[in-house]
């Protein structure tokens, strides 16, 4: 079945406008255009498109989507399956928010008691569950299950006060990394100090801390765009920079470098 832009936008609701903008950004073309000029959509751009809905609902940014689906190596029911899994851990993630509101709500109202920690299980489940969709794949096949399992649950048995202090040091790296960056000297008495803050941050949950493990994982930070991207919200270049003062910080070269 063929759609006129008008269709297919009250199909998938969307603006008319959102699909022409596709077509311009070449994220999303018509198959043909008739005899008056109006783009007519099939079959192949209907899955296309939702496709983009799909990696828009789950916050990916227009220049992304396209690079994915535009690679020739892009799978889609593979894509699919994907999909599925994030939407059913963002499912597990409301349910558990729902039922820590409602616990709240009792709690308030005097009908039950709930204890400190219990306040933010919810908020401490939704962060171990996004690393493991980000980042969850790299980071246990560079330092195995038991490591991981171990760090997320030394996470999810955070007292409300170390949770506090965990979030507020989060920030103090971001913020010390920012100031550092100026010096453009990552050997320097600013670099080092967000080194060993980092460090510090670290020790929240990792199951033990090692030298070698921090300059690892500072050299995956400037691999992996993914990371990059957090710290370089910090500071341009900020991931790399941060790597460069870890691996002062340490004297530890990582084994594997993909510059």
């Amino acid at each position: 079945m063929e759609y006129t832009v008008q269709k297919l936008a009250r199909m998938a609701g969307v603006s008319t406008r959102t699909l022409r903008y596709y077509d311009e950004i070449g994220l999303l073309e018509p198959a043909r255009k008739n005899s008056s000029g109006y783009r007519i959509y099939g079959r192949e751009e209907v899955d296309k498109l939702q496709q983009i809905l799909f990696y828009r609902e789950l916050g990916l940014d227009l220049d992304s989507i396209q690079k994915i689906i535009s690679n020739p190596s892009f799978d889609g029911p593979a894509a699919l399956r994907m999909h599925r899994e994030k939407l059913l851990a963002r499912r597990r993630q409301l349910d558990l928010l729902i039922t820590n509101v409602e616990s709240t709500i009792s709690a308030a109202e005097g009908k039950s008691k709930m204890a400190d920690n219990e306040k933010f299980k919810g908020f401490k489940q939704k962060l171990v569950e996004d690393n493991e969709q980000q980042y969850g794949a790299e980071i246990r096949g560079k330092y195995g299950d038991d490591t991981v399992d171990e760090s997320n649950a030394k996470m999810l048995n955070m007292s409300e006060e170390k949770y506090e202090e965990f979030k507020s040091l989060e920030q103090k790296v971001l913020d010390a990394l920012a100031e550092a960056c100026g010096t453009g000297d990552p050997s320097g008495k600013l670099a080092q100090k967000t080194a060993d803050l980092h460090k510090e941050w670290l020790s929240f949950t990792w199951p033990a801390y090692s030298k070698e493990a921090h300059a690892g994982l500072a050299q995956m930070y400037a691999d992996d765009e993914r990371f990059a991207a957090y710290y370089d919200k910090a500071c341009e270049g900020g991931a790399r920079f941060l790597r460069d003062a870890i691996l002062v910080y340490t004297g530890v070269e990582p084994e594997n470098s993909f510059e």
